[in-house]
C-alpha cells in the first residue's frame, strides 16, 4: 500500500457549505438595542454554492463577544459560526510588518 492510498479527503471547511470563500472583511459601526452608545463591527461576507451571506462579530466588552449571521448562516449557533468566521477569514497577502533592528 502506497503512501497516495491512505490519504482522505481534507475536511469541510465549513461543514454544511460547498467552496465557501471568504470575499470581504468590512469594519462598520452598529448600535445594539439598550446600548446607548455605537459600537464596532467586523462584517465577513462570504460566497459558497448555497448562496451568499455574512458573519457579523461584535465585541461588547474585553473577551466578550457575539456573532449574528445573515443569508446562508441565519439561525446558526454561536459556535458554529464563530468556527465558520475564524475559518473563512482572509489571509493577509502581505508579510507581516517588522522594523529592522539597527545599530
Amino acid at each position: 500500500m502506497s503512501a497516495d492510498d491512505t490519504q482522505t479527503s481534507p475536511p469541510d471547511l465549513v461543514p454544511g457549505l460547498t467552496d465557501p470563500r471568504g470575499e470581504l472583511l468590512e469594519r462598520f459601526l452598529i448600535q445594539t438595542r439598550g446600548g446607548s452608545a455605537a459600537q464596532s463591527a467586523w462584517r465577513l461576507v462570504v460566497s459558497c454554492r448555497e448562496g451568499q451571506g455574512a458573519i457579523i462579530l461584535v465585541e461588547t466588552a474585553p473577551g466578550e463577544s457575539f456573532y449574528r449571521g445573515d443569508g446562508v448562516f441565519l439561525g446558526w449557533p454561536q459556535e458554529r459560526m464563530e468556527a465558520a468566521y475564524r475559518a473563512l477569514l482572509p489571509k493577509p497577502a502581505d508579510e507581516p510588518f517588522e522594523l529592522n533592528q539597527l545599530g
